[in-house]
């Protein structure tokens, strides 16, 4: 089946045939000139708003494309389904449309944001089951519920509908963009945007450069291709929710490793704090996943200066929740979030010491645990410290061990550190 399968390429045609089932259920999204971010890079960027979308994500492009593709008979029984979340959307919606019954599958750890989104637009004619820690796990007992009750599987990217009908986007940014586009920047999880929209790019525009982003705690598609063979990733750094899988698909993969001219990875704190950056700057509210394109710019500002360039700003179904980590992870990454285990003498005064003589006057103090023991002749608290500059971080450090208060450095003892991000 796999060598069947990897024959496979999108065509334009395919593609713009999936554009006009989708014409009355997607929403052609903006492809905005971002005047800010075109003066940092001295280019011409172009943000191609799929936040804005129906669903709030690309992703009831291939959903309604794949489900608007099986017979009567092939859905009588109803249609199975996994995801981490925008997936799950899309196919819940397209579900209720097409009057599909359908089950999805969904990692235990999906914010409740998602999950009560896919709820809400399935309505009655859907059921989640919350299951396993990562889409894989998830995945998995789809395909068990697929054979025990031959249930067709609406993959979230591994299957032609699905691909067809993502590529829509590329088909829409070719259409819109007035000026002949350099670089197109997109996230990539399994790979199904990213094999639709380069097959359509590289089609129509066969100039124009692809950059792949993924996050890089889940470098799948990067490592496969270095690798020049699927690779399946014994562990995951999950918070990319949206773009976090261990495997890439079989389609995908040999899509993308044809078509993408280069593949990147970005930090998750860097994800972070390009999402308070939007949210802050620009009133944008993407989620980890949908800024993935814009956090990797950096990277490529010698090479996009004086460019005509495109981000994909892929979904926004970002949970509120979730605002106090996203926060934590960005000053982590920024050098300014730092955790301490603080000695203080069994003697008065100690403490008010500690936080007048040895922290800056703009230092703040974000955590503090502290007991007090008996018979001891110091006490520890674990202390977090949040820092205007990392430049401060040095001469903290000098004076707490000068006055007898360090007592440890927790930021680079990962077995510590866990439990306290």
């Amino acid at each position: 089946m796999k060598d069947l399968q990897t024959l496979y390429i999108p065509t334009v045609e395919a593609i713009e045939s999936a554009a006009k089932k989708l014409q009355t259920v997607a929403t052609i999204t903006p492809l905005e000139k971002h005047q800010r971010f075109s003066e940092k890079y001295d280019c011409t960027m172009l943000f191609k708003r799929e936040d804005l979308q129906r669903v709030r994500s690309y992703k009831i492009r291939g959903a309604y494309n794949k489900l608007s593709s099986l017979t009567a008979e092939e859905t009588k029984h109803g249609i199975i389904c996994a995801s981490a979340g925008n997936h799950a959307q899309g196919v819940a919606l397209s579900c209720q449309l097409l009057k599909i019954k359908g089950k999805i599958f969904m990692p235990a750890p999906t914010p409740n944001q998602k999950v009560e989104q896919v709820k809400m637009f399935g309505k009655e004619f859907v059921e989640v089951v919350l299951i396993g820690d990562t889409f894989d796990d998830s995945y998995y007992k789809a395909i068990e519920e697929c054979e025990k009750y031959n249930k067709p599987l609406v993959h979230p990217f591994n299957d032609p509908k699905v691909i067809e009908g993502q590529g829509t986007v590329g088909l829409e940014i070719i259409q819109q963009s007035k000026t002949p586009i350099d670089y197109i920047f997109i996230p990539v999880g399994g790979g199904g945007l990213a094999s639709g929209l380069s097959s359509i790019v590289k089609a129509l525009s066969p100039k124009t450069k692809i950059v792949g982003v993924e996050p890089s705690g889940a470098p799948s598609m990067s490592t496969s291709i270095d690798k020049g063979e699927i690779v399946k990733l014994e562990h995951i750094e999950k918070f990319v929710d949206g773009a976090s899988v261990q495997r890439v698909g079989d389609l995908t993969f040999d899509i993308c490793q044809k078509n993408l001219d280069v593949m990147t990875t970005v930090h998750e704190g860097k994800i972070c704090q390009t999402i308070l950056e939007m949210y802050n700057k620009d009133a944008i509210v993407a989620e980890p996943a949908g800024v993935m394109s814009i956090a990797a710019l950096d990277d490529f500002k010698d090479e996009i200066k004086g460019k005509t360039v495109v981000c994909l700003v892929s979904g926004s179904n970002n949970d509120i929740t979730r605002t106090a980590e996203i926060k934590e992870r960005a000053l982590l990454y920024a050098n300014l979030k730092h955790y301490f285990i603080i000695k203080f003498p069994q003697r008065p005064g100690a403490l008010r010491e500690f936080v007048v003589d040895m922290l800056g006057p703009q230092d703040d103090i974000t955590h503090f645990e502290y007991t007090k023991k008996v018979n001891r002749e110091n006490d520890v608290a674990v202390v977090g410290i949040e820092l205007k500059s990392h430049n401060d971080l040095q001469p903290l450090i000098t004076k707490l061990k000068a006055h007898n208060f360090f007592g440890d450095y927790l930021n680079d003892k990962p077995d510590l550190f866990q439990f306290l991000v």
